[in-house]
């Protein structure tokens, strides 16, 4: 064993327990969702993303992703790079990310690569229909050209509060 070796387990030896603990929300059993269980959040997801005006679907990272136009409004997640979890990815108004995870940190976490950048994860078995539906249709209003978002405010079934339709 070299010095910088010695050096590393001295150090993992005297860090404390809490130290070496994964994250909060990050699972010991890091294996992905029975085939069936993933189809059947992804048909969740699916429904809700190409109902919307202009969304499309096409892989993207090996997983499921959707578009309007060029950009990306949500992201499925079958147990991404082994961390466990059967999620969506969606970008977040300024300020929401912490908000959601701060209140409920068993539905929401703050995912990798584009956490940073305001995106929210959602556990989509601890979540229901509608609360999945506002936060994708939220993360779709975000990316959406400003036209499709102002005819679909102003559709036919009175959306223009956000939470209907």
């Amino acid at each position: 064993m070299n010095g910088r070796n010695r050096e590393r387990k001295a150090l993992d030896e005297v860090a404390a327990p809490a130290e070496r603990q994964p994250a909060r929300g990050i699972r010991d059993v890091r294996k992905a969702a029975s085939p069936a269980r993933a189809e059947r959040h992804l048909g969740r997801v699916r429904g809700i993303c190409l109902a919307l005006p202009g969304a499309s679907e096409r892989l993207s990272h090996g997983e499921p992703t959707f578009f309007t136009g060029k950009r990306v409004f949500a992201m499925f997640s079958n147990n991404h790079h082994g961390d466990g979890r059967l999620a969506v990815i969606v970008p977040a108004e300024l300020g929401m990310q912490d908000l959601l995870i701060d209140r409920h940190p068993r539905r929401y976490f703050y995912p990798a690569y584009v956490g940073s950048a305001g995106w929210v994860g959602v556990e989509l078995s601890r979540v229901g229909d509608a609360e999945l539906a506002r936060v994708i249709r939220a993360a779709w209003r975000l990316v959406a050209p400003k036209r499709a978002v102002k005819a679909w405010n102003d559709g036919p079934r009175g959306r223009a509060s956000g939470t209907r339709g």
